[in-house]
């Protein structure tokens, strides 16, 4: 069997370029990044910086919206939605890192409508790696990978601000 090697530095390339494109909308309704806590707000965290967008990047957690909540309860993990701006009207470019069942990007679509009703909700990952469980697309994916469902991808960021990924069997 051969191992996964994904280049993380190489595919946020991508995903900048591709969020640049998803950024340019028709019209006057302000556009907004959101990261999905937490591979998502440090893509969209370095995203906001690397294409020069003004104020801060949103934060959205999937926490209070999982259907497994109960199973899952509610952790302390620092992992709370943060919106500095106006949801209401505003294109939302939703941004993730990894892209699998679909379970997580529809809470965080319930979390954001909480605050508001947006313009539209585009979604934009680093990877796609299949097994849909929901009928939900990415806009934009800048790699996209078939893994068996016992092994988990998972992004890390460094010190420096750099992303790696890591592949290990779920537990």
């Amino acid at each position: 069997m051969t191992m996964l090697q994904l280049d993380a530095e190489a595919l946020y390339a991508e995903l900048r370029e591709g969020v640049r494109r998803l950024l340019v909308r028709p019209g006057d309704a302000p556009v907004a990044l959101v990261g999905i806590w937490s591979g998502g707000a440090w893509l969209a965290e370095r995203l906001q910086r690397d294409l020069g967008l003004a104020g801060a990047p949103g934060v959205i957690s999937s926490t209070l919206h999982r259907d497994d909540f109960g199973a899952r309860g509610l952790a302390a993990r620092g992992d709370a939605t943060s919106l500095p701006f106006e949801i209401e009207g505003c294109h939302i470019v939703l941004v993730d890192d990894v892209l699998y069942t679909g379970r997580t990007v529809r809470a965080v679509i319930n979390e954001l409508y909480d605050f508001g009703r947006p313009a539209s909700v585009t979604l934009a990952v680093l990877v796609d790696r299949g097994g849909r469980e929901l009928p939900i697309e990415a806009a934009f994916a800048a790699a996209r990978v078939a893994l068996p469902a016992a092994r988990k991808l998972t992004l890390a960021r460094d010190e420096t601000g750099r992303f790696s990924f890591s592949v290990k069997e779920r537990a």
